[in-house]
């Protein structure tokens, strides 16, 4: 990533997540940042929390999914009620996973650097506005719309005209539909298989990362890892042969009484389910808030 942030006399530029993490860097350390009420979650210190805190302890493989669903639930509702540092504080939470989706479509894109970072950032934004805060994986969903964009950006991009010499006509649009990570994106559309699953294949499949170090990275136990895998790329098969593949098991919720599911909807109840690694989801046993009394989170 660093290469592609240099032109060609070799001077550094600020491309829009180099702008992202300096308004953010700023945001925490000025003199009213805004803080999160560690109070109102488990695993969270008892006390006001600047920004830099969670985002620290969300990203340890030992945080609940509860907890870091439950805190970025909130970030977002947040943002879309104030907007302003809220929505520069939600970008910055995100900003590695973003920077990895960037530097995957910016070694790709045939235009500038620029351009392509900016696709990213834009998918993010408007899924702040539209991402549902009642089902788990808050924030892989909202990656994973970033991602969406940046390769409709690519792939409109590839298929343009190839411009070639005088008097020659436009080269033919260069295909740019096959790429397994399109695959995996149009198969999210079509509800064949969950996010998770989607970044479980593109990392362990084809980023090859081993899939030990991504159950380690998760939580989870290898053997349901593997299992879950094996669960979703048969599902990918039948749906790539035109086949009827069984839908994707979604991570839903259920109604708990006494857990606010987020400051937008005062009377809303729900207890995020999570995945046992077994391959089953049920209802989680770690408690998302310290109290049934939310005070969520204030500035």
């Amino acid at each position: 990533m660093a290469a592609a942030r240099r032109t060609r006399d070799r001077r550094y530029r600020r491309l829009p997540l180099d702008l992202v993490r300096e308004e953010f860097a700023r945001l925490v350390d000025g003199s009213d940042p805004p803080v999160v009420d560690g109070t109102a979650f488990a695993y969270l210190p008892d006390r006001l929390l600047g920004l830099g805190e969670p985002q620290d302890l969300l990203l340890r493989p030992e945080c609940p999914g509860a907890v870091r669903d439950a805190v970025w639930a909130h970030l977002v509702a947040r943002a879309r009620a104030e907007g302003g540092c809220w929505t520069v504080a939600c970008a910055g939470m995100a900003l590695l996973a973003l920077v990895r989706v960037a530097a995957w479509v910016a070694a790709r894109y045939p235009g500038d650097v620029q351009d392509a970072e900016a696709e990213v950032l834009a998918g993010f934004f408007a899924a702040l506005a539209t991402v549902d805060l009642g089902r788990s994986h808050v924030l892989l969903r909202l990656v994973w719309a970033a991602r969406r964009a940046g390769f409709a950006a690519l792939s409109q991009a590839l298929a343009a005209p190839v411009p070639v010499a005088p008097r020659f006509g436009p080269a033919p649009p260069r295909p740019g539909w096959g790429h397994p990570d399109l695959v995996l994106a149009r198969a999210v559309g079509a509800a064949v298989l969950t996010p998770a699953e989607a970044e479980l294949i593109g990392a362990t499949r084809l980023e090859r990362t081993p899939v030990l170090v991504w159950a380690q990275e998760h939580g989870a136990a290898a053997q349901g890892v593997y299992a879950r895998r094996r669960r979703a790329e048969r599902r990918l098969v039948a749906y790539l042969r035109g086949g009827p593949p069984p839908p994707a098991a979604r991570s839903g919720t259920r109604p708990v009484p006494g857990h606010a599911a987020c400051p937008s909807a005062p009377g809303a109840t729900y207890r995020p389910a999570r995945y046992d690694g077994g391959g089953q989801f049920k209802e989680s046993s770690v408690p998302v808030h310290k109290s049934a009394a939310f005070p969520g989170l204030r500035r």
